[in-house]
């Protein structure tokens, strides 16, 4: 898998997908996958409703996360038609140590590699672009694909963690870079 990075527009490319910065134009297709089933059973409710809300969280939490830290959640999209098809990144937790990696997928385009793809080269743009020497990910017991997808990138299970104000421990997986 070749990787490229496109410095002028902060955009990760791989052979069949690009990443790039959410912008409040991405509105729509946020709403889409924030309010999907699968999102809300595995990741959770983010409480957004209506196209306002998903602009509204993309500024406070998207835009503020690159301002802040330099990274963040990307929009992944087919490379052929630019299709948004998920986010895949890297988010950092009060409650967790580590630099985490995170990313969610329309039901429709699971089970194509897309994960696996957008999450290698997250993985590779953090080590050689960020410096960040280590990454942690946590997922439910239960989301078998996603623990799938960690292991593929090659974190290891370290133990379970309870996250400040959730009832639900998760499985916490972590990577040296």
């Amino acid at each position: 898998m070749r990787i490229h990075y496109n410095y002028f527009m902060d955009i990760i490319r791989t052979d069949r997908l690009l990443l790039r910065e959410l912008t409040t134009q991405d509105a729509a297709f946020i709403l889409d996958l924030y309010t999907q089933p699968s999102f809300l059973q595995f990741i959770g409710d983010r409480g957004l409703r209506n196209p306002d809300d998903a602009r509204d969280f993309i500024s406070k939490r998207m835009i503020d996360s690159y301002q802040r830290l330099g990274f963040g959640l990307y929009l992944v999209l087919l490379k052929e038609d630019e299709t948004p098809i998920g986010i895949c990144g890297l988010i950092k937790r009060d409650a967790l140590e580590d630099v985490d990696i995170g990313y969610a997928f329309l039901p429709q385009y699971w089970s194509k590699g897309y994960a696996v793809e957008s999450a290698s080269a997250v993985l590779t743009y953090a080590r050689d672009t960020l410096g960040i020497k280590r990454l942690a990910a946590i997922t439910l017991p239960d989301n078998h694909s996603s623990i799938r997808v960690l292991e593929k990138i090659g974190l290891k299970y370290k133990g379970m963690v309870k996250l400040p104000n959730e009832d639900i421990e998760n499985k916490l997986f972590v990577a040296d870079l």
